[in-house]
């Protein structure tokens, strides 16, 4: 879990990061979630974009997200979520 002081820090590091994956109005699949786990391994840090056409609950698919790829959700804003995860060989985000 992720104190008020690292997701502050993690947002601002995420500030200037594109979303590298985005939702569409097939949701979240397997598929998907596989892709994030492998970005996340390598980067650590990742932007997720939702669509206009993605009808879902955007919290909900942030949780879905965050939750299947075992991340740390850092902030939803908008129609872009932030996840977090300490990689194993890649580490690269050293939190306060």
């Amino acid at each position: 879990m992720l104190t008020g002081k690292q997701k502050r820090h993690l947002r601002s590091l995420a500030h200037h990061l594109d979303p590298i994956f985005q939702v569409g109005k097939g949701g979240v699949n397997d598929q998907l979630i596989i892709h994030i786990q492998e970005a996340l391994e390598r980067r650590e840090l990742i932007k997720v974009s939702i669509l206009n056409n993605c009808f879902d609950d955007r919290y909900e698919i942030a949780d879905e997200l965050a939750s299947g790829a075992g991340a740390e959700l850092v902030q939803v804003i908008g129609k872009v979520i932030i996840l977090y995860k300490e990689s194993k060989e890649h580490k690269t985000i050293e939190l306060p």
